[in-house]
């Protein structure tokens, strides 16, 4: 593709109708006038909750291509269902491979950090995350928390994408206080929540939660699991006070991380019928590249 060196090469269509009631000077609005010349009418748009929500009402609107609104929080979601639909009807002959559309989420950023804006805004609240490593109360489907090799309902053959590490995205804004918990260790818990006590502000847990019907274990096994989650070093233990971090628990000697996938049905595939040598090399140097980090 030819590289654009001014704005001026730009084609003169503009996909946004001029006249946008907007405030004066909306530096947004620019931006998108700009997008919108640069990528063409060919486009849908999925718009979240903010200052652009206004722009187009129907039966009006300001713009040749199509417009979707979502809630706040919701606008990658309906993206990805809006492409799914043009791939499906483009798969199906439905429509052409030349009336594809290009799919743009537009959001401020409120609803690009949602989460992290009540922490930036130092919100004096506990928030708990109980982490069962999917979407549990729709069919335990993959989630960015899903670890990698996990069957979930979405991921038969195994998750392929890393675990989305939410301490570290936590932590970069530097809340006064965060940490990982779990289960398995009660006293390590009610210490951190008694630590927690001290801070105004945005007071964050993660909890490491199996899940049984997802994870496909035993109800009354759960607590085990948890607890080898820590031994073999896949949950760490660790809090971080205004960004520092000190981990709370650390085993004298770390147990191979197979003895916690195997018994787990959404691992079962690594281990039957034929052995995944790689995916649990993996899984294990994963785990082995963080603890040499932390230099234990």
């Amino acid at each position: 593709m030819t590289e654009i060196k001014s704005i001026k090469e730009l084609p003169p269509e503009e996909n946004l109708l001029p006249g946008t009631a907007m405030c004066a000077g909306c530096g947004g609005l620019l931006t998108l006038r700009h997008c919108l010349k640069a990528l063409g009418e060919k486009t849908v748009i999925v718009n979240a909750a903010g200052c652009f929500s206004l722009l187009s009402i129907y039966p009006f609107t300001p713009f040749r291509s199509s417009w979707l609104y979502t809630s706040m929080a919701s606008a990658p979601a309906g993206a990805q269902g809006v492409r799914d639909a043009l791939d499906i009807l483009i798969k199906k002959k439905g429509m052409s491979p030349d009336e594809d559309l290009k799919v743009i989420v537009l959001t401020g950023d409120g609803s690009a950090t949602s989460t992290s804006g009540a922490i930036y805004r130092n919100l004096d609240f506990y928030y708990l995350c109980y982490d069962n490593e999917a979407y549990g109360n729709t069919g335990f489907q993959w989630s960015p928390g899903s670890p990698f090799a996990s069957k979930t309902a979405t991921t038969l053959a195994g998750a392929e994408p890393s675990k989305k590490n939410l301490f570290e995205i936590w932590r970069s804004h530097k809340p006064p206080y965060l940490a990982t918990i779990s289960p398995a260790h009660p006293v390590d818990l009610a210490n951190k929540f008694k630590n927690a006590e001290q801070f105004k502000g945005p007071k964050l847990f993660i909890s490491h939660s199996p899940c049984p019907p997802g994870w496909g274990t035993e109800p009354s096994h759960s607590v085990s699991f948890a607890k080898l989650a820590v031994e073999t070093g896949v949950w760490a233990l660790k809090e971080a006070i205004h960004g520092e971090v000190k981990h709370t628990l650390i085993p004298k000697k770390f147990k191979p991380v197979e003895e916690y996938l195997k018994e787990q049905g959404r691992f079962a595939h690594l281990f039957k019928a034929v052995r995944q040598e790689e995916a649990i090399k993996k899984i294990q140097e994963v785990v082995d590249g963080y603890w040499k980090e932390v230099k234990v």
